[in-house]
């Protein structure tokens, strides 16, 4: 299943058991947050100022 800039981060961190590193790498140090649950990639990396399509490039590797 390919990861998207609609995925949830919570689906996320159970598609890929490297996602939780690659996000930290990132800037995303917030995974634990209820928020962060609910928010997509594409909403999480706007707010952290993230190049979405390299994070997506990662993910997805």
């Amino acid at each position: 299943m390919k990861i998207t800039k609609d995925t949830l981060i919570s689906d996320v961190l159970k598609m890929n058991p490297k996602a939780a590193e690659i996000l930290i790498e990132f800037g995303m140090g917030c995974l634990g947050c209820p928020s962060s649950q609910m928010e997509s990639l594409e909403q999480a990396a706007e707010i952290h100022g993230i190049d979405l399509e390299k994070l997506l490039e990662e993910l997805n590797k």
